[in-house]
């Protein structure tokens, strides 16, 4: 859903997910914290790799936006997604259900 609209190879797809500890061929889970958070660091490297390739920039039109309006949103994009993957939560950490942390110990 991240990179709708952005042409990208099945084969490409399957390394991002491979590379966030997901099967690409599973059932997506929302439910689980951990899930939710691969999904969007996936969809990040995508994002990175698309914006790290000036060749793809180029070869990317969409209605009368520019290269340049193009790289300046899609890095607005992978810093929105950075900051929410930094605020989501994994499986364990979601089961501790406390926002607090021991700094030192008895």
């Amino acid at each position: 859903m991240e990179t709708k609209g952005i042409p990208l190879d099945q084969s490409e797809l399957i390394v991002y997910l491979d590379e966030n500890d997901l099967p690409p061929h599973d059932e997506y889970n929302p439910k689980s914290p951990t899930n939710k958070r691969n999904i969007y660091r996936a969809s990040l490297s995508a994002l990175e790799s698309i914006a790290n390739s000036p060749s793809t920039l180029k070869n990317i039109k969409m209605d009368d936006m520019t290269v340049q309006d193009f790289a300046t949103n899609i890095q607005n994009r992978i810093d929105q997604l950075e900051y929410k993957i930094r605020k989501l939560k994994t499986d364990e950490q979601s089961q501790l259900n406390s926002n607090a942390f021991r700094l030192f110990r008895n």
